[in-house]
């Protein structure tokens, strides 16, 4: 399994339950590495779709301790309300085909069970309100690839892969 976000200089993730940035290259990035998989989200992150609606040609699951499953199963999501309940279903697919996309709860949930980590970092400072794990303090971690710098919408980013060393199983 596998997480894929954004982050700024500082590791923040997002403020206000949206990104902090309209990166097209990133969004483009995002999709080309999720089309046709499995992506794990939060209750938070599915508010945060427009109109609450899946992402297209990908398997959409939910974690929603607590809360109404019966409408979104309806709607192209996958509900589902306890972490034993989330391992059960994520183990019904390859693990390269998984992905975790947030909220900043659900990163810090499932990281340690993460063999790789998709980061796109922008040099900037997005006055963020949520963090993501600095996984360069981190000793099961170590950035494997790194690309150049490349304008995005006018930030500067680059692409980098996250390893991790001992992921734990579920």
């Amino acid at each position: 399994m596998q997480a894929i976000l954004h982050c700024d200089r500082n590791w923040g993730i997002g403020k206000h339950n949206e990104l902090m940035f309209r990166l097209p290259k990133d969004m483009k990035y995002f999709k080309e590495k999720t089309l046709g998989k499995v992506v794990v989200m939060g209750s938070n992150t599915l508010l945060s779709f427009p109109h609450e609606k899946p992402l297209k040609n990908r398997i959409n699951i939910v974690l929603w301790p607590g809360g109404d499953t019966s409408r979104a199963t309806r709607d192209g999501f996958i509900m589902v309300q306890s972490l034993e309940e989330l391992f059960c279903r994520i183990k019904e697919y390859r693990s390269e085909d998984v992905f975790v996309i947030g909220g900043a709860m659900m990163y810090r949930t499932m990281l340690d069970y993460c063999d790789k980590v998709y980061l796109t970092k922008v040099d900037e400072d997005g006055n963020a309100e949520v963090f993501f794990e600095n996984l360069d303090l981190m000793n099961n971690w170590s950035m494997t690839q790194q690309s150049q710098p490349e304008d995005d919408n006018g930030h500067t980013i680059r692409f980098t892969v996250y390893s991790n060393s001992s992921p734990k199983s579920f």
